[in-house]
């Protein structure tokens, strides 16, 4: 009986593996990681095809990545450029496909209570800046602050800058004196609790990408085929614009 009883053991063990083998392993930074899980998630109820999304800084995913990725995204085309020089061989270029843009925009504290309704009022005196140097928002400010000739008054009032959103999001929840954050709007869909949002007009409205491409390594080239069709359906798009895209 104990032999039996070894034997199934061992048939289950090998269909667990078999099983996450099919699997599809998508990676890429925090900012889009809530809408391609959504997006994963309803894939995976329309077509049984499991998909694990694993997203934020890329030090903590990159040697995962590299045995079993499947599909890289980016939070800005800029960024799946760079991780294509910096990772070469890993990313399918031929299958790199753009999804949608998202704004950047001002999050402040709820209630506004430093009043800023402008992209000038961050210059003012006593307003404390709160900047990501990189992860999709690299120079991201400027590029708008330059359109208003506000880059010196904007600068002056950077009281911290961060390398990335994680960092930046755990400085927003501690240090209370930050009062401001040029990022993209969709960041306030997953932190309504602690920002309020406040427009840029459309003349100094900034966009950024969202790529995303399939791994030269890939095992499952076809499912992920299947789920970047997906991404680009209008179900897919309808998942993005509900967490702040266009």
């Amino acid at each position: 009986m104990k032999k039996y009883v070894l034997i199934f053991i061992a048939g289950l063990s090998s269909f667990v593996a078999f099983a996450q083998t099919d699997t599809l392993h998508v990676y890429g930074p925090g900012g889009p990681l809530s809408a391609m899980q959504e997006c994963a998630k309803v894939f995976t109820g329309t077509t049984g095809i499991p998909v694990k999304i694993t997203g934020g800084p890329e030090s903590k995913w990159i040697a995962e990545a590299g045995q079993n990725a499947d599909l890289i995204y980016g939070g800005a085309e800029y960024m799946l450029t760079q991780f294509v020089q910096n990772h070469p061989g890993m990313v399918d270029a031929a299958t790199r496909v753009e999804l949608y843009k998202r704004a950047a925009a001002i999050l402040v504290r709820p209630g506004n209570p430093k009043h800023i309704a402008t992209l000038k009022d961050l210059t003012k005196q006593g307003v404390h800046i709160l900047d990501v140097n990189g992860a999709g928002q690299l120079g991201l400010w400027e590029d708008i602050a330059g359109k208003e000739n506000l880059i010196g008054g904007i600068q002056k009032n950077i009281a911290g800058s961060f390398a990335n959103t994680a960092l930046a999001i755990d400085a927003w929840k501690k240090d209370g004196s930050y009062d401001a954050w040029i990022t993209y709007a969709s960041w306030h869909q997953n932190l309504k609790d602690i920002t309020q949002v406040v427009e840029l007009p459309l003349a100094l409205r900034l966009y950024r990408g969202t790529p995303v491409a399939l791994t030269l390594t890939s095992r499952h080239s076809q499912q992920g085929k299947q789920f970047v069709q997906f991404l680009q359906s209008p179900r897919g798009h309808a998942i993005f614009k509900k967490w702040g895209w266009e």
